[in-house]
């Protein structure tokens, strides 16, 4: 969430930054008036607490005077200002709730290198690895390859579920599990991530925390019970949540966080995008990372933790480019996105498998997690930053495009075939 206090002293510069997002500027003007109206009733608050004052001191006199009278008079005029006073108090309680709930809706606002454009088309590529393959046969795409297999079942999942889930079968559902290990062992032995497993159950406090609530409601599966759980849409929401409400030693930060979950989401608003196979599902599975940083830290660990996620692509040898997101297509609660987009020779085109921010202190300010420094400073809110190391399903998607065989079978990557029981083909 933005300071409001930030906001308050620097409005010219939040309209500017929720233009370059296309974010209706509406709330901002909602925003003046309601802290006009705080402003007032502290004003007149405060002017009826020093007549009350002032008041007091003339009762005191008038009664050392035997002018009980005048002084029960007066007496009655006080409790009538002290009733005002706590009119303006309710007043201003609702202003600030209402100012509050106002910038729970407000996205952050983007760092002065972030390209400005109105949609991915502004995206600006800094880098690329690898060469995409050429085949001397047409590629076939993930779902006509794992068909052929018998390790990938869509229609079954259909029947059992419905639309947007899948049926990972033998081979198949080993390279996911080898997927997942492979990642969590690099990042942990080679990059300094320490492993958890969080919930996959989170309640709203935690999901306001990282911003998927009050604005993402409907892209959430919900229990419907009295807890008000909700399924994690990513480790994220559970991961970066693990120190909220906790002040911090800064000598403990940076820390460093990887964490496999599957992924539930609705996908609301997505219909008829990404419908085939395993592009876009409501359940997939993530390897997670999260650190939380010292702000005048956060920009070199966010450079690092993109490089942490490109490396397992370049283990596997899949090749990708780095995208920096434009003002218009990063996410909420974002300062800076990078997007590792991996290619797909089916496609003939890179298409996301990771995303990778630095959020400042926006998420920290909401769930109020902070840090303090040696000398008995006064706290200050961390800076939290999280990105994709990788997305399982699209890795394994990647896998099989690239590495297919005329007679649609599938090489394993070298690196990963300790994992498959030294499997060298699927086939």
């Amino acid at each position: 969430m933005l300071d409001l206090h930030y906001v308050r002293e620097n409005l010219d510069a939040v309209k500017t930054a929720l233009q370059n997002r296309n974010f209706p500027i509406e709330s901002l003007k909602k925003f003046v008036e309601l802290d006009t109206t705080r402003r007032r009733v502290i004003s007149e608050a405060d002017a009826l607490n020093q007549t009350r004052n002032s008041s007091s001191k003339e009762i005191g006199a008038l009664m050392q005077a035997g002018k009980r009278d005048e002084a029960d008079a007066k007496k009655a005029e006080v409790a009538g200002l002290k009733a005002k006073q706590g009119e303006l108090l309710i007043q201003r309680a609702e202003a600030e709730l209402k100012m509050e709930d106002l910038l729970s809706h407000l996205p952050n606002l983007p760092a002065n290198d972030v390209p400005i454009g109105a949609d991915e088309t502004a995206n600006v590529e800094i880098r690329k690895w690898g060469e995409p393959k050429t085949f001397d046969f047409e590629p076939q795409d993930h779902v006509d390859l794992g068909e052929g297999l018998g390790i990938l079942d869509l229609e079954r999942a259909t029947k059992i579920t419905g639309s947007r889930f899948a049926i990972l079968n033998g081979a198949g559902a080993r390279l996911s599990r080898a997927l997942i290990n492979f990642m969590l062992d690099v990042h942990t032995t080679e990059h300094g991530y320490m492993e958890t497993l969080p919930p996959f159950l989170v309640n709203r406090k935690s999901l306001f925390g990282t911003n998927q609530l009050p604005k993402f409601e409907d892209d959430l599966f919900h229990i419907k019970d009295e807890r008000g759980f909700a399924l994690i849409p990513t480790a994220e929401v559970p991961v970066t949540n693990y120190h909220a409400e906790e002040i911090l030693s800064a000598s403990d930060l940076p820390k460093y966080y990887a964490a496999y979950s599957p992924c539930f989401r609705s996908e609301a608003g997505s219909y008829g995008r990404d419908t085939r196979g395993l592009i876009r599902q409501h359940q997939f599975e993530k390897v997670e990372l999260v650190k939380l940083s010292l702000p005048e830290n956060s920009v070199e660990e966010h450079e690092k933790l993109t490089a942490n996620a490109e490396r397992i692509l370049q283990l596997l040898g899949l090749p990708y480019r780095t995208v920096v997101l434009s003002t218009g297509d990063m996410g909420f609660g974002a300062v800076k996105t990078y997007d590792i987009e991996v290619w797909l020779p089916s496609q003939k085109t890179y298409r996301e498998i990771s995303s990778c921010s630095n959020c400042g202190d926006f998420q920290a300010r909401r769930m109020n997690l902070r840090f303090r420094r040696a000398g008995g400073a006064k706290p200050a809110f961390v800076h939290t930053l999280n990105g994709s190391g990788l997305a399982v399903g699209r890795t394994w998607i990647a896998i099989l495009e690239n590495y297919q065989c005329a007679d649609g079978s599938i090489m394993i990557p070298e690196i990963l075939q300790p994992y498959m029981n030294n499997l060298e083909k699927i086939g």
